[in-house]
């Protein structure tokens, strides 16, 4: 799907989401209001909107299914009443009574769910300074990647531990992305060393903007995350960057950028399927042992 727009723009919410969801839905809806007002077409909130809880069963017990959950029910009412396409980067939301989803959507402006995307990559890491999370414990995770239309171009859709992945951002843009969204909550320690040179490798080895809305500073429930929501175009140039306050971070998206740098290095064109060899054996002199002098 194509518009005669030369160009879009786009709202990132970020967020410093507490444990209590109804107030979580309660600012992002105040930031998403600021965002149309400043000329937003596209808003689009962090990982984890809805609520950031490491307790397991007081998560369980603030969550609610899809079609009971009322911060999904409270940005449907707010993309309707604004005419605004509203990417909810992700909510937690019950699919069992000790699974959850980590589950992305996107809203239309006549409030409907045009697109949901389960966050594939769990993550399960050991910090340094004994930082851990594991994420697997509480969610079930994706199997289905997901691109879907605007009316400026194609969007596919992912979430924060997906970007160091960079197999599924190709796929997204061989199916014809020129967005790729990855709202996140990335660590403070892992977003100082790493946030910015993969969402602009992300980018540039895509040729997409990348749309990543974030959760910025101390929680409610400990975790420090690094904020730094981030446009960046796809020749890999950060183009609109927060801080680690919550706020809004606007951008105009160029759709004639894309075009250009796919121009300039047609890598999407280029891409070859090939096979991985095993390792030859090794020579049986290289095993002799002793001197043969």
């Amino acid at each position: 799907m194509t518009s005669a727009s030369e160009s879009f723009r786009v709202g990132l919410i970020q967020m410093r989401t507490g444990r209590n969801p109804a107030a979580n839905a309660d600012a992002a809806i105040r930031l998403i209001r600021d965002a149309k007002a400043a000329g937003a077409d596209y808003v689009q909130t962090p990982e984890m909107t809805n609520i950031m809880e490491v307790k397991r069963q007081e998560m369980f017990a603030a969550i609610a299914p899809e079609e009971s959950d009322a911060s999904l029910a409270a940005f449907r009412e707010i993309a309707r009443a604004q005419r605004l396409w509203v990417h909810v980067g992700s909510l937690a939301l019950k699919i069992t009574p000790d699974k959850a989803a980590n589950r992305s959507l996107l809203i239309d402006p006549q409030g409907e769910i045009v697109a949901r995307y389960d966050k594939i990559h769990m993550f399960d890491v050991d910090l340094a300074g004994g930082e851990s999370y594991r994420e697997s414990r509480n969610y079930r995770p994706g199997e289905i990647a997901i691109a879907t239309d605007l009316p400026w171009g194609r969007l596919g859709l992912t979430i924060c531990y997906d970007l160091r992945f960079p197999a599924l951002y190709r796929a997204l843009a061989e199916a014809g992305a020129s967005f790729l969204a990855i709202p996140s909550a990335f660590t403070r320690q892992t977003g100082e060393a790493h946030w910015h040179v993969l969402m602009r490798a992300r980018a540039i080895e895509n040729t997409c903007y990348v749309l990543a809305a974030a959760q910025g500073g101390a929680h409610e429930n400990g975790r420090e995350t690094f904020g730094h929501s981030l446009v960046v175009d796809p020749w890999g140039r950060v183009v609109a960057e927060g801080g680690t306050e919550p706020g809004i971070v606007m951008a105009e998206i160029k759709l004639a950028e894309v075009a250009i740098a796919r121009g300039r290095i047609p890598s999407l064109q280029h891409g070859r399927r090939f096979e991985v060899a095993a390792p030859a054996a090794e020579p049986a002199y290289l095993h002799a042992v002793g001197d043969r002098a």
